[in-house]
């Protein structure tokens, strides 16, 4: 696979991250170059390339992945006040590996 951090990186433990949430099939941890002062990734353990490109069979796997981001963002809205849940496609997803940001707080500078 190219391009896929998750599997390649973080799936296979050559990053380590720091887990929020785990189950037998979802995995959602702090972000390693997080963009928000809040920033957890939420990924289905199993390779899907994006949204659109869900299979029917996908669909339980969909429902726990929501289900932990659902959970996720309760959490933070609770101890925050709000938060975003944000999915990319097309050239906007530089990872091909399906995977919601729940963030909160304005976005942090990135050095150039």
């Amino acid at each position: 696979m190219t391009n896929d951090f998750y599997c390649e990186e973080v799936l296979s433990g050559n990053t380590e991250v720091d887990k929020v949430r785990e189950t037998d099939n979802v995995l959602a941890y702090h972000h390693t170059k997080p963009f928000y002062p809040v920033h957890i990734v939420a990924i289905p353990k199993k390779h899907i390339s994006s949204l659109i490109t869900l299979d029917e069979s996908d669909h339980p796997l969909l429902l726990e992945l929501m289900l932990v981001i659902k959970e996720i963002a309760g959490s933070i809205t609770e101890k925050h006040g709000s938060c975003k849940i944000i999915t990319n496609l097309g050239k906007y997803q530089d990872s091909k590996h399906l995977h919601w940001h729940i963030v909160s707080g304005e976005p942090l500078k990135q050095k150039q």
